[in-house]
Order: structure tokens, then C-alpha cells, then sequence
């Protein structure tokens, strides 16, 4: 089968790679979509020498599609069924897999598209049934991929500081409204009744974060700490999301979060904050975010079911894969961008 793979450092193209049918527990899936991420740039780009697997792998950790081959012992899936792949694969033993925390392993979760076999191919081998999360007539199941990732890692940020976004008049600064961004928007609106304050420099983003439930929309620049000051009546926001990780935007969150608030960094890796008594207010937390957990992802399908998150995406053909990146890195893509890897499931093995 055809898939995009990183091969090393600078290096990711397409490869002829053989498929294995499913094992015990184990499901296959005929890959429909999958969501391009600047985590995958980050991979691409990692200097020689960085921790990553050696032989390389497939790209992509935003992966929709149908199930298509099912190994023994799997029960309450069906072939031809939608779904989205969680991507945050954990031992399965520990105490926090026992209790559904994958993503905080305590051997290491490891990430299927950053170290294992991603969703950029025409199939997917997932190695355990219960990372498969069912997806609803109603939702498309191309536009359900980016769910895994930019729709889940903002969901677990918010719901994570629900207690300080609970009651009224209680605030949320986004900064930063792409891939992720515009979807923490939504979230926001949607499961708190907290005043959402969207930042970018961008006006095309900050009109889409209006669009989408924005309560204020500011633009980035010297005015715009003052700027979300004012609409906190001086408070300062009770949560920050830092969308993208730079010290610049850390040093803005610093400034515009309010005592007893949350600071989450989500963005890129390339960003610090001094964290001391004169950058931050008393009681203010600063917590380095991350994917969420397969059952918040399942609540991430509901509220798409219901149709709380629209994602906003831009729709490439596999072959095509180059050019969205390219897109990707000069920052011309509007929400996120989806490969489209096939347009309806082929005829699937046993029927």
C-alpha cells in the first residue's frame, strides 16, 4: 500500500509498505481522512540526532476511516464501520491505562503518526479495538479526522480548568485561532459561560473566531495586553491558552492572566516563560497541555454530533500531501488542513 512516511531528519516521501492483517485485539482500518498538523512539521524538521525511531514511520495522528478488517476477540465494532482513531497509544496495564488515561502512561504512551505507524496511508493497523472511537451517521467522516487532535488537546485544556470558567464573570483568552484555535473557540462557547476573548494577528482568523462564538476578537500587538485587561475590568483573564508557544505570546499569557488563573501552553516547543514572582500573579498556575483522554475524546465526537464544533478545514488529495504542507508552513492554511486518502471504503475483507 501507498504511504507518507518520515524516513529521517529532512526526509518524508511516499513508500510501498506491506500491511499486516489484524492480530488478537487487533482492528484494520481503511484510512479516509487525515488532518495535517505542525507536530508533523516539527517531526520532519527534527535535527539529525533527535530521539525518534531510526526506520522511520507513517505520518499523520488525525486519522478517520472505516473499519475494514477485525482480528479475534475484538467485539462491538462492525466492518464498514466510521471511526476516529485516538492516537495516544499506552502498555494497557498500568494504573492510569486501567482507568483510560493513555495519554499519561506510566510507561510511555507512544503517539500512532509520531513514532508509530500513523494514519497517511491507505490502511491502518490499530493494535488495540478500544483506541477506535465510533463515529455517528450525522457527522462526515472526512471532516471527523482533525477531531482526534485539534478538536481533543483544546477540549482536555478547557475541561481541565472548567472550575476556574464555571461561574460568571469568569474569562478565556485563546491565543492564537488556527488548527486548534478556532476550534477552542467553539469549546468554550459550548460547555462554558465564560466571556471568550480570541487573539491573533491575523484579521482573517479573528473574524472567523467572531464567526464561530468569539465574544471579542483582539489583535495581536503592543495594544493588545491592555486590550484584554480592559475587557476583564482589570482582572485579567482566569484562563490562557497559548496556542502558539512562542516567548513572545508565553509572555503575553503571563501578562493577561489574572490572579488565581491557569496558564496552558499547547503550542510549539520553541517558547519559555520565566516563571518567578515578577511574570506571573499570585496563585496563577502555568501547566503544559496535551492530548486529552479516550473518553474525552468520545465527549469531543458528541459535541460534534450535536453541532457545537465546526471544523473549519481545507480538503487536499493524498497525492497532494507536499503542497498542504507547504501551505501548513507559511501559515496559509484557514482552520485545518484534511487529506483526503479515500473517498468511500472499498470492499472490505469477510463480506
Amino acid at each position: 500500500m501507498k504511504a507518507y512516511r518520515f524516513l529521517g531528519p529532512g526526509r518524508a516521501e511516499f513508500c510501498d509498505v506491506t500491511v499486516a492483517g489484524p492480530g488478537p485485539g487487533e482492528v484494520l482500518v481503511e484510512v479516509a481522512a487525515v488532518g495535517v498538523c505542525h507536530t508533523d512539521l516539527t517531526i520532519i524538521d527534527a535535527p539529525a540526532g533527535s530521539p525518534l525511531p531510526i526506520n522511520g514511520f507513517t505520518l499523520g495522528h488525525e486519522t478517520s476511516g472505516w473499519v475494514h478488517a477485525i482480528g479475534p476477540g475484538v467485539t462491538g465494532l462492525e466492518i464498514g464501520q466510521p471511526v476516529l482513531v485516538y492516537a495516544s497509544w499506552g502498555c494497557g496495564s498500568c494504573r492510569r491505562c486501567i482507568q483510560g488515561l493513555d495519554h499519561w502512561c506510566e510507561r510511555g504512551a507512544v503517539l500512532a503518526g509520531m513514532g508509530r505507524d500513523g494514519g497517511l496511508a491507505e490502511y491502518q493497523l490499530v493494535p488495540d479495538a478500544r483506541w477506535l472511537v465510533p463515529l455517528p451517521d450525522r457527522i462526515d467522516v472526512h471532516k471527523a479526522a482533525p477531531l482526534a487532535d485539534a478538536g481533543l488537546t483544546p477540549y482536555h485544556a478547557i475541561r481541565r480548568s472548567i472550575g476556574a470558567l464555571e461561574r460568571p464573570p469568569s474569562s478565556i483568552a485563546l491565543v492564537g485561532v488556527g488548527g486548534l484555535g478556532h476550534v477552542a473557540v467553539q469549546i468554550a462557547r459550548a460547555i462554558t459561560p465564560a466571556t471568550t476573548i480570541a487573539v491573533d494577528v491575523s484579521q482573517q482568523r479573528l473574524d472567523l473566531a467572531s464567526a464561530l462564538g468569539a465574544h471579542h476578537a483582539v489583535q495581536a500587538g503592543p495594544d493588545a495586553a491592555g486590550a484584554v485587561l480592559g475587557l476583564t475590568d482589570g482582572r485579567g483573564a482566569d484562563v490562557v491558552i497559548d496556542f502558539v508557544g512562542s516567548d513572545q505570546t508565553l509572555a503575553f499569557a503571563a501578562e493577561v492572566a489574572g490572579s488565581m488563573g491557569d496558564i496552558v501552553l499547547i503550542g510549539g516547543p520553541s517558547g519559555s516563560l520565566a516563571v518567578n514572582h515578577s511574570t506571573i500573579k499570585r496563585d496563577t498556575t502555568v501547566t503544559r497541555g496535551g492530548m486529552g483522554s479516550i473518553s474525552e475524546l468520545h465527549e469531543v465526537v458528541a459535541l460534534a454530533e450535536q453541532g457545537a464544533i465546526e471544523m473549519v478545514s481545507e480538503m487536499y488529495e493524498f497525492d497532494d500531501i507536499e503542497r498542504a504542507y507547504g501551505q501548513l508552513r507559511e501559515g496559509r492554511i484557514n482552520g485545518r488542513a484534511i487529506i483526503s486518502v479515500s473517498a468511500a471504503p472499498k470492499h472490505p475483507q469477510g463480506k
